[in-house]
């Protein structure tokens, strides 16, 4: 016998645990000041993770799911997607959606139950939080379709999580974007566990990235706690697919430092010492690490971050509890272009029930 094909998947990691350079940097971290707003974005992502925990610990917002331990991800992406670009994402890139404009209140009020927060004040083309689990990659083939319609230079980026890349709604988005050679790349979070399933039962795949290579198309792996490498990678990704050059999976090896969502144990199915492991790798102390290590940061810059972060966050807190609740009716006005008698029907019932005008 032959070989037929041979394939490998390449990993990329610039900066260790403890944030010290294991390969030559990339062109864009060669300055090492450049990567000071990386950092001050993953710290206000953790500080308005934070709240949003409190909140729905005092019952001021619904169930939240937690960004812990991504925001090496998130910054990574967001700061390397362009205005133009279109996010479609899952319930857990808060932080990605920060950095491409929607504000923190926005997010709130969408936690809080209220649509509203989903007609961002930015970032208008992005889609709003997909729940149901990886049907946004077929959306994200739909987005990408379009822009090679009309010939744009832009990308659409699908986000999720290790658990989403088991659902056939991937397979056959992966298969039709390789197929079609769409301008997409897929962004897959590989924090360890789909709820209370490890990776391990999951696939048996040695890799998640690997699933993109029988699409047709790259497969890479990186460090999704090492910023430099999840920004290097997605990137040249980008550059690639707005030019034509077709899709592209990123894994990010990751964990999820949090329960799966506020609704969640973990301690029910996960181990302390794994846990305790995994914080060893934070992302978030990682970049401080190095940047401290550069003597482009210090105690006083962080204290001043830390402080500006927490009136940003308290802020975005306060403009959302100050949010007046939405009428009871407008449940019905944004279904249809025009509301079927039937719904019709039902919307002046519950508008006269709630003492509102129609």
């Amino acid at each position: 016998m032959t070989v037929a094909a041979r394939f490998e998947i390449l990993y990329s990691q610039f900066l260790d645990a403890h944030g010290k350079v294991v390969a030559p940097l990339p062109a864009f971290a060669a300055d090492t000041a450049a990567l000071i707003p990386l950092y001050q974005a993953m710290v206000l992502m953790r500080t308005y993770d934070a709240k949003a925990i409190a909140l729905q610990r005092t019952g001021q917002i619904g169930t939240y799911a937690s960004i812990l331990g991504k925001e090496a991800v998130e910054a990574g992406v967001g700061a390397a997607m362009q205005k133009d670009d279109v996010l479609l994402c899952t319930y857990r890139e808060n932080g990605v959606q920060i950095m491409r404009g929607v504000t923190m209140r926005e997010l709130l009020v969408y936690w809080g139950g209220d649509e509203r927060g989903s007609n961002y004040s930015a970032a208008r083309r992005d889609f709003p939080v997909c729940i149901t689990i990886a049907s946004q990659c077929l959306h994200a083939v739909g987005v990408a379709y379009a822009i090679k319609l009309r010939r744009q230079p832009r990308a659409a980026v699908c986000m999720l999580g290790d658990g989403a890349s088991s659902k056939g709604d991937f397979y056959e988005s992966i298969n039709a974007a390789g197929t079609w050679r769409l301008p997409v790349v897929f962004v897959l979070t590989n924090n360890q566990w789909a709820i209370s399933v490890p990776r391990k039962t999951q696939s048996a795949a040695q890799t998640l990235a690997q699933k993109a290579l029988a699409a047709g198309f790259e497969g890479v792996q990186v460090d999704g706690n090492d910023v430099v490498a999840v920004h290097h990678a997605m990137r040249e990704a980008l550059v690639k697919a707005r030019s034509g050059g077709g899709p592209a999976l990123i894994e990010a090896v990751t964990y999820r430092l949090a329960d799966h969502t506020t609704a969640d144990d973990a301690s029910r199915y996960r181990a302390p010492e794994e846990l305790a492991e995994a914080w060893k790798r934070d992302p978030v102390l990682r970049l401080r690490n190095y940047l401290s290590e550069a003597g482009v940061w210090n105690r006083a810059l962080e204290e001043e971050l830390l402080r500006q972060s927490a009136e940003q966050v308290q802020a975005a807190a306060q403009a959302y509890l100050d949010t007046p609740p939405p009428p009871a009716g407008q449940m019905f006005d944004h279904l249809y272009a025009t509301l079927p008698a039937a719904f019709a029907v039902q919307r002046a019932a519950v508008t006269a029930a709630a003492g509102e005008s129609t």
